[in-house]
């Protein structure tokens, strides 16, 4: 198989497993890594047998096809445009841009030179993932009518020893994790066609637990609890809530109801776990899983699954769309809860391609 050239930007913890997954798709080859702090790229390079570089001696390296975007959320646009204007492919983290305005650069400049643009998260890629879409889409519990999702933690405060990223503008739970049940949801039952929200911030302030800072004090800037309402095109109307305000709860991650019985889908931060089916008496039943990519870390595969369709010339699944549409219903979700009105999405995607089970490992196409 043919394989395309990779430029890594952004040499943070996260790069360890892309870096690492890499092998298991020959699609792809990683040969530079750069960041702005350069011994950190410097001791990727060495670990990996990468080549060091500046960022712009990368973005100019004609021998790049794609750029791998890993750096924090408020640079994931301004470096997905310099990619795009040096004429490669881009590929970043979640999400998207901290808001649509800003994504809109993205948008036109991959458009108007015909250039891929592809995002995180891709565990909805995963094996559990693609199970749970194979049985909705073979109507195993009928028409879907209805579902919730909760990802609902006490805050990021207690454990990180730099957690101001997370209540600062572009941060917050929504944005935090959103990412991954927005994108799943949408895998299992297509587009969202509106939105209803409310938000709230429980606490102004947080303080540190952990590390060099511990007992020091930060301000909030973002709600820290959010509901919201989402009405999908297909009709199915799911409850989504994310919260850092939440010490302890039951509830499953995600939960889709249909006319003929009822699914826990695994969470969505995974790429693995069970997926349990209702049966008429109301009784939970283990789903079988023929699908690969289910046990493990396979943070990659998205990437991987851009560069396979670029060369087929074919859709990619973590596709621009799909990730200009989870960033506007999640900032539709915030206009909602300001003003108290339901958002319709003006951004639409397809619902991704399902994986076929049968095709050989490392490859994600017929």
């Amino acid at each position: 198989m043919k394989s395309l050239n990779v430029g890594l930007i952004g040499c943070g913890n996260i790069s360890d497993a892309y870096l690492t997954g890499v092998a298991r798709f020959p699609v792809l080859k990683i040969v530079a890594c750069a960041d702005i702090n350069h011994n950190a790229a410097a001791e990727k390079a060495e670990n990996y047998d990468l080549q060091s570089v500046s960022v712009d001696a990368l973005l100019a390296d004609p021998g790049i096809d794609i750029v791998l975007n890993l750096t924090t959320p408020q640079h994931h646009v301004d470096v997905g445009v310099a990619s795009l204007q040096a004429g490669k492919h881009a590929y970043s983290e979640k999400p998207l841009g901290v808001s649509l305005a800003e994504a809109g650069r993205l948008v036109d400049l991959a458009r108007e030179n015909g250039l891929r643009v592809g995002c995180a998260p891709d565990t909805f890629l995963g094996g559990a993932h693609q199970t749970a879409r194979r049985m909705i889409d073979e109507g195993v519990i009928g028409d879907p009518v209805a579902g919730t999702a909760f990802m609902m933690v006490p805050g990021h405060e207690s454990w990180h020893p730099n957690p101001d990223f997370y209540y600062k503008p572009g941060g917050g739970p929504l944005m935090d994790m959103g990412p991954y049940y927005l994108t799943d949801l949408i895998n299992l039952l297509g587009p969202v066609a509106s939105v209803c929200g409310t938000a709230k911030a429980s606490h102004a302030s947080r303080t540190i637990g952990s590390g060099d800072r511990q007992g020091e004090t930060i301000d909030v800037e973002v709600p820290t609890h959010l509901s919201a309402l989402l009405t999908f095109e297909n009709g199915a109307a799911v409850t989504l809530v994310t919260s850092f305000d939440v010490h302890k709860h039951d509830h499953r991650p995600i939960e889709i109801y249909g006319t003929q019985g009822s699914m826990i889908v695994a969470d969505p931060n995974l790429f693995g776990g069970d997926i349990l089916i209702s049966d008429a008496a109301g009784e939970w039943k283990q789903a079988d899983q023929q699908h690969r990519y289910g046990d493990g870390n396979f943070r990659i595969i998205g990437l991987a699954d851009m560069a396979e369709a670029i060369l087929k010339q074919r859709p990619h699944r973590a596709s621009l769309e799909l990730s200009l549409h989870v960033l506007e219903v999640m900032e539709s979700i915030s206009i909602s809860a300001q003003t108290g009105q339901a958002v319709t999405m003006k951004h639409q995607c397809k619902q991704p391609l399902p994986l076929q089970a049968a095709l050989p490992a490392g490859q994600l196409y017929e």
